[in-house]
């Protein structure tokens, strides 16, 4: 049984040290796995996920922890095992646009990170598109849409999208997926253009 935990809020990172402390792609993986996990993962779990020993995985999550971004989750019942949770499962990075040069070198760091994962997502998707059931390729999308919008709209256009996208983020939905429902990389961007 897992300890209840008050509503969680969306966290929001403008520490250059903790930003700085998630560009790494090891960090970035595990995060998005325990947001979408009930209860928690322990090292060993996480570790299959991003391809590392334990030990070096027990580092990513303590240097997490160190920056308050896991916190331990309550154990499974054996006292040996060191469960991990999220401290919140909804995150953004925002430096400010005042902010320093620090500050936006490591926020730009942070997003290339998450680029580079984006773009290795969407470059195993086409090594293996071929091989996917008519199913699954006929509604695989890749859009780029320009448009022409006011910063107001914008805005609007960005909470439409992401409330679209909220009933069926994997941690709402693990509990009891629909029958042939897998995991989807869905990312959105909306950048002004110069």
């Amino acid at each position: 049984m897992t300890e209840a935990r008050p509503e969680q809020r969306r966290m929001t990172i403008s520490d250059p040290q903790v930003m700085r402390a998630l560009a790494h792609p090891a960090r970035i993986a595990i995060m998005e796995y325990l947001s979408t996990v009930e209860g928690g993962a322990t090292a060993t779990e996480c570790a299959e996920l991003v391809g590392m020993s334990p030990s070096a995985t027990s580092y990513h999550l303590r240097a997490l922890a160190k920056f308050g971004l896991v916190e331990p989750a309550p154990s499974r019942g054996d006292a040996r095992e060191r469960v991990w949770r999220t401290f919140s499962h909804s995150w953004m990075v925002e430096a400010g646009q005042g902010a320093g040069p620090e500050a936006r070198a490591a926020e730009q760091a942070l997003v290339e990170a998450h680029a580079a994962r984006d773009i290795e997502r969407t470059r195993d998707w086409l090594r293996r598109a071929a091989d996917e059931s008519p199913e699954w390729y006929d509604v695989a999308l890749f859009s780029d849409t320009l448009l022409l919008l006011t910063a107001t709209e914008l805005a609007e256009l960005n909470d439409a999208v992401l409330a679209l996208f909220e009933p069926y983020r994997q941690r709402n939905r693990r509990a009891a997926p629909p029958a042939g429902a897998r995991s989807v990389a869905a990312q959105y961007k909306a950048v002004p253009l110069a």
